[in-house]
């Protein structure tokens, strides 16, 4: 687990004032705004640096335990998540990831899709370094046969070639693509493997076949450490603001800004700050940190026990929220649209007592035609909720979904119960059964391609009930 930003600021303001810090630092303001205008950069920066710390791990630091390959090629996932998989919090079985990191400073990238069978959903979502949801091809926007899309950077005026299906303009001249791809069952990894294996991007150039653009290397990038989101968060900032061409509607915010060292590609250490500046800025992240905890605190809804927080979108979604938008980041980084996917949680039973394997077993009861809403498909799965992992179990199942259904027992009314426990609820149960930790649990439930009902809260899933 990664040290608070509180932490990181008492520990590295002790160390740089025993030191005795310079004075000649690049703030420009007096201490009180100084602390209010970190306060206010922290917020815009937070989720940028999270951003920047999953491009990191992913595509650009080779040593991290997370690194799939290089910027510009498409990583895919070939196996399910398991107990033992600690890099991600809360995995999610029911899709299978590839992940693209983009460069489109040279030049656009043309991104191909296969034709994928009817009834497998999937979903490619583009995102920009403001962690904004750009826009989506798959089976909800685009549909599932074969298309080319062109992703461009911003400023980008060319003509849109033959044989593009669509332009998708990223604000950011670096960005993420995260492709889903729906499992069916275990057996069905070879089929998944196909459809991604028809999952391309090249450059445009090569798309026309045409001459390249000269190359255009990253600038050295800073490797990611703790600190990005502490005492160094404006180092990080900046250079990720290098990628990031101001939007008018920041002009005066960005300026702002600049007067605690904020701007494009510049220098800035937090250990030479004078000591009036130490403080400022630390108090600075403190009460930023603070305020995006107090807004994910206050989003979303709760029915039944089940949480609802759909805060993720473009940045007409936002409409100048940074609070929000941090708040989404410190959610989850990089979530889906509501209209791509609901996700609810809940650690609560009917009572409003803490799930937990060791106290009880568990039920949990769709009545007869009321299922999850869904063009889609969904999924429910089990989590303990200290470490946020798969629980191991001995008939190894993670989660039960829409595709299972035909497997399940139904109650002589129609319902279906989910039996939820550590223990077998016995054989003439079992196949209904979610194997539970000893200890608390947390339950996700996923709705892919949500219908109106979902959307608008009309529906939500019924309450865990104690198992008598």
């Amino acid at each position: 687990m990664h040290p608070s930003p509180q932490r990181i600021v008492l520990l590295a303001a002790l160390a740089a004032l025993a030191g005795c810090a310079p004075a000649d630092d690049p703030i420009t303001a007096g201490s009180v705004e100084a602390k209010e205008i970190t306060a206010k950069a922290y917020v815009y920066a937070y989720p940028m640096i999270v951003g920047y710390r999953e491009i990191s791990q992913l595509a650009l630091d080779t040593s991290s335990e997370r690194y799939r390959g290089p910027v510009g090629v498409i990583h895919s996932d070939h196996r399910l998540a398991g107990p033992r998989d600690r890099d991600a919090s809360l995995p999610d079985n029911d899709v299978i990831l590839s992940r693209l990191v983009m460069d489109l400073r040279a030049e656009p990238l043309v991104l191909c899709v296969p034709d994928v069978e009817k009834g497998r959903w999937y979903a490619v979502q583009l995102i920009d370094l403001y962690s904004f949801n750009v826009g989506y091809i798959g089976t909800r926007t685009t549909g599932n046969a074969f298309g080319c899309f062109l992703v461009a950077g911003p400023g980008w005026k060319g003509e849109t070639p033959a044989g593009i299906t669509k332009v998708f303009s990223l604000e950011t001249q670096l960005g993420v693509a995260i492709y889903r791809t729906q499992l069916f069952v275990p057996s069905d990894m070879k089929n998944v493997q196909h459809v991604q294996a028809g999952y391309t991007v090249q450059p445009l150039s090569a798309f026309t076949k045409t001459a390249p653009p000269p190359a255009t290397p990253l600038p050295p990038h800073p490797a990611y450490s703790d600190s990005a989101l502490g005492t160094e968060f404006i180092r990080y900032l900046n250079y990720l603001l290098q990628f990031a061409p101001v939007q008018p509607e920041e002009t005066g915010m960005r300026d702002r800004y600049a007067r605690v060292g904020v701007a494009p590609g510049a220098p800035f250490e937090f250990s030479k700050l004078s000591e009036e500046h130490l403080i400022a800025v630390g108090l600075g992240i403190k009460s930023g940190f603070g305020a995006i905890g107090q807004q994910r605190g206050e989003v979303g809804t709760v029915a039944n026990g089940w949480r609802t927080a759909p805060i993720y979108g473009d940045r007409a979604f936002f409409h100048g929220d940074y609070a929000l938008r941090a708040a989404a980041a410190l959610e989850g980084i990089w979530g889906l649209d509501a209209a791509e996917a609901i996700i609810q949680t809940t650690i609560l039973d009917s009572a409003g007592g803490a799930l937990d394997g060791n106290a009880h077993r568990y039920a949990l009861t769709f009545p007869a035609g009321e299922f999850p809403p869904v063009k889609g498909f969904w999924s429910i799965t089990m989590y303990d909720a200290r470490t946020g992992s798969l629980v191991p179990n001995p008939i190894d199942r993670y989660l039960i979904d829409s595709e299972m259904l035909p497997e399940l027992k139904r109650n002589a009314d129609g319902s279906l119960t989910i039996y939820l426990g550590k223990a077998s609820p016995g054989r003439d149960r079992e196949a209904n059964w979610l194997p539970a930790p000893e200890g608390p649990f947390e339950l996700v439930l996923r709705m892919y391609s949500p219908r109106e009902e979902a959307l608008s809260g009309a529906w939500h899933p019924p309450a865990v009930r104690i198992d008598q």
